[in-house]
């Protein structure tokens, strides 16, 4: 009988027998030289009586159960053993996804489209899911080099693919990988077609993954899939065109950073096509680098991930900064900001008043836009967001008409809203484009923030100005964020349960009027981890685990009513003032969940 390629783990501390033991098996099992020699070399280490303790406890991790299949694909540190990123990991993912294609075809032939970025073994990982798909008797089409996600989501739907694999670990440090699935096709035909998976898809693939056995007995086709041509990216960025406005513009400067991913060229390309021609890259950042030199985390939310931009834009005069995260699906915008100049210290881009937009922020300029729009054209639709993401979104949508949804957190839940004219997460995820697109796009993203900023200029306006009028027209909502990242995963958990057992009773003085569990559902979503706090003042903060990170993440809201006249003056004061409240509830929730 083969050796599971993903054999059961037994619960409670296994010896270092029995972890050797497993450890032999899938090494049996294993199909890469180099991941059996690596799990050869932890045993040996593990062996020695006086340091092999961090060997038995890396085995111990590697070990301890499956790298579990879910609505966000996969996702974990490349290595080998049943709880990393590695081909036999990614050969049994590949198999079971063909199990459930075959199942849900039926007599037809599945069609496949795999893409990847540049990221170490993504390549790898992505040859073998087209091996593993055509022996199993699908047609598979590869993409043709390493890309951006919003390409293989728009080829998903552009090709008729009844499913998609995206092999990337998105914006994760460089020792990640990860695999992203997307159904469209002849299995999924509503608004989510082309989008992400979600339940009950991710468990039926997840329990045709379980069934498979060694991946060294897998088979592998040699040869069968078709690599598509640079057409697929051509016919991509033709739909990307078709949010061209057509306006007379004035001049931006633009300085754009890939943070070393795949977005680099493509969003040279999408702006020249808009007619912006005046972009000036980081050039320490512009090509793809697995190994995200200049940057701890390649997530443009992190500290210190843009300021190089943010440097070179205050160095070159620049109108506007936006950045890519590294498979481009996510798009962070950056500017001058006045109001935020210190002028004490030495001097940097941030001293002078250089400032990335929140997510919500852009959430809010883009969602204005798409919504002008669609009342010009005589159109409905809706505008949709996450529940972490602000309720301005809702204002905005009745401003103009149209209808709103919330969803769970997540674009695999966002781009599935029937009638979508635009949709946005907070975590600066944003689809402009849902025709063609069912996931974000910091490309497209890209051409409708710069646009957007153009047409202001030429007004004398910046979208600083634009916002200002977003708030008098539904109110000031000032968002922000606390975030504690975990090495102890079951301390993410205790925080959780902390939480719900004893939430704190006032924030910023205001008294907390409901608490509300999300894991019990909520306004008819789907129960999820998490936890909603409202204060009488109408402060609202989300307290939810990541789902693609070892996080705890805290999501906070604060709004205040605003004069429709109010003066540039008056709207200042009120965003100090309402800063100042979002600064006092931060330090209230991080003393209640002891962060």
């Amino acid at each position: 009988m083969p050796v599971s390629a993903n054999p059961p783990i037994a619960t409670g501390t296994l010896s270092a027998p029995d972890l050797v033991a497993r450890a032999e098996a899938w090494m049996a099992a294993d199909v890469d030289d180099a991941d059996v020699a690596q799990l050869r070399d932890l045993i040996t280490k593990a062996a020695d009586p006086y340091a092999g303790h961090e060997a038995l406890a890396e085995l111990a991790d590697r070990f301890s159960g499956p790298l579990e299949f879910g609505t966000a694909g996969l996702r974990g540190a490349m290595a080998a053993g049943p709880n990393r990123m590695n081909r036999a990991v990614v050969i049994g993912a590949a198999a079971g996804l063909g199990a459930f294609l075959a199942t849900e075809i039926g007599r037809g032939t599945p069609r496949v489209v795999v893409g990847f970025d540049a990221r170490h073994r993504s390549a790898d990982f992505a040859r073998d899911t087209a091996a593993v798909l055509v022996a199993a008797g699908a047609e598979v089409l590869l993409m043709p080099a390493p890309g951006p996600t919003p390409v293989l989501a728009f080829a998903v739907r552009h090709l008729s693919a009844d499913a998609g694999v995206m092999v990337t670990a998105s914006h994760n440090p460089a020792a990640d990988n990860g695999y992203k699935v997307y159904l469209g096709g002849r299995i999924v035909t509503d608004a989510g077609q082309g989008a992400q998976i979600v339940p009950p898809y991710d468990a039926r693939i997840a329990d045709e993954i379980a069934r498979t056995g060694a991946a060294k007995d897998v088979a592998r086709a040699d040869s069968g899939w078709t690599v598509l041509g640079r057409e697929i990216t051509d016919e991509y960025h033709a739909a990307v065109a078709t949010l061209h406005d057509g306006e007379r513009r004035a001049k931006l400067r633009i300085v754009t950073t890939s943070l070393h991913g795949v977005g680099g060229a493509a969003v040279a390309r999408v702006l020249a096509e808009a007619g912006f021609t005046d972009v000036v890259p980081v050039e320490e950042q512009a090509d793809p680098d697995p190994d995200f030199p200049t940057v701890a985390f390649p997530n443009p939310e992190e500290p210190g991930a843009i300021d190089m931009a943010l440097a070179l834009a205050q160095d070159a005069h620049g109108d506007l900064v936006i950045a890519n995260d590294p498979d481009a699906d996510r798009c962070a915008v950056a500017l001058l900001d006045p109001q935020y100049g210190t002028y004490q210290g030495a001097e940097t881009a941030f001293s002078q008043g250089w400032r990335m937009l929140h997510g919500d922020e852009v959430g809010m300029l883009l969602g204005w836009d798409a919504a002008e729009r669609a009342a010009r054209a005589g159109q409905g639709g809706t505008l949709a967001c996450s529940i972490v993401s602000s309720r301005a979104l809702a204002a905005i949508a009745a401003r103009h008409g149209l209808e709103h949804a919330t969803t769970l957190t997540g674009f695999k839940w966002i781009s599935r809203t029937p009638d979508l004219v635009f949709g946005y997460e907070e975590a600066l995820g944003y689809c402009v484009d849902p025709e063609h697109v069912r996931d974000k796009d910091g490309l497209s993203a890209a051409v409708a923030v710069a646009q957007l900023a153009s047409r202001l200029a030429a007004e004398g306006r910046t979208l600083l100005d634009q916002l200002d009028d977003v708030a008098r027209a539904c109110g000031l909502h000032v968002t922000g964020q606390v975030s504690a990242r975990f090495d102890d995963l079951d301390l993410i958990g205790s925080t959780m349960t902390a939480l719900r057992t004893a939430p704190p009773s006032a924030l910023a003085g205001s008294p907390v009027d409901s608490v509300r569990d999300l894991a019990e559902g909520l306004n008819g979503l789907p129960p999820t981890d998490g936890v909603v706090l409202l204060t009488a003042d109408d402060t609202r903060v989300i307290v939810r685990p990541s789902g693609t990170e070892p996080k705890v993440k805290c999501y906070i809201e604060v709004v205040s009513a605003v004069d429709p006249n109010a003066s540039a003056g008056a709207l200042s004061a009120a965003r100090v003032a309402a800063r100042d409240r979002l600064a006092h509830v931060q330090s209230d929730i991080r003393a209640a969940l002891g962060i």
